[in-house]
């Protein structure tokens, strides 16, 4: 039987909906084999997830992390997958942190320009939300439904609310210091949702081979972002520069529609995947 593997899995470590011993329980529920828990610039939920995991799943423990490209101006915004990486590698976690840190300063503004419009959400309200996590845009999304303003994730993050009107950027890595220091770390680098239109401008083809060139190992392809025809293009591309090609369910719990599994990687893909990382070890 082919093993079920969805490598691209949120909790609440970041802007998920469920505790990393949740997700993992709810991983193993949905029928996967394997799953990976990749937060936003965290590894915080590592620990609670490896506890709880149940015997018959094998866990990936990862992060996405926040990247830019400055090859045009403004730079245009990308995520990277990073798998199995040493944790305690000093400069990727001081990238990581730096990064949180970012977030939670990002959300602070974002709280105080709706206040400022006599929105009737706090600060408070919304770091609790996180519950501990790194902060992002859903927690103020949270509040923004409580308040009856919107109706949903979705809703919150059009151009009327955080999409435009109350939008403030972040800072992220450049993305080929981060390939570097994933591999640094003895990970193994993906590039995330790499032709998400919906989610605004993509990098071109020129880039990601260049990025193949310094260390990306592989594409996510199968993506509910992606349209069929994005996702062929992107597999075509893979195989042309001889990269994984991944598929996930970018599961964030009642953030998003999307169900644990509603993509997957191949397990030849993820093999080669576990085979190139030093950092750490598959859990199971």
């Amino acid at each position: 039987m082919s093993r079920r593997i969805d490598l691209h899995c949120h909790s609440t470590a970041s802007d998920g909906t469920l505790r990393p011993a949740e997700l993992v329980r709810a991983g193993a529920a949905a029928g996967l084999d394997v799953m990976a828990i990749t937060d936003h610039d965290t590894t915080g939920g590592w620990a609670e997830a490896a506890a709880a995991r149940p015997a018959e799943l094998r866990l990936v423990r990862g992060a996405e992390l926040s990247c830019r490209w400055h090859g045009v101006q403004p730079g245009i915004s990308l995520h990277l997958l990073a798998y199995l990486f040493d944790p305690d590698d000093p400069a990727l976690a001081a990238a990581m942190l730096l990064l949180r840190a970012d977030r939670e300063q990002r959300g602070e503004r974002i709280v105080d320009l709706l206040r400022a419009d006599g929105v009737p959400i706090t600060w408070d309200e919304v770091f609790g939300y996180a519950a501990g996590g790194s902060v992002g845009r859903p927690h103020i999304a949270q509040a923004l439904i409580r308040a009856g303003l919107v109706s949903s994730t979705d809703e919150a993050f059009a151009s009327d609310w955080l999409g435009a009107r109350y939008f403030v950027p972040k800072s992220d890595l450049d993305v080929f210091e981060a390939v570097a220091a994933v591999r640094a770390a003895g990970g193994v680098a993906v590039f995330a949702h790499p032709r998400a239109t919906k989610r605004g401008r993509v990098v071109p083809d020129e880039l990601i081979v260049e990025l193949a060139d310094a260390g990306l190992f592989g594409l996510e392809a199968d993506h509910e972002d992606h349209s069929p025809a994005e996702r062929a293009e992107i597999r075509s591309l893979g195989e042309r520069l001889g990269l994984a090609v991944t598929g996930s369910s970018d599961f964030h719990g009642t953030h998003k529609t999307v169900r644990l599994g509603a993509n997957r990687t191949a397990p030849e893909m993820y093999d080669k995947i576990v085979a190139a990382a030093t950092g750490v070890p598959v859990l199971g």
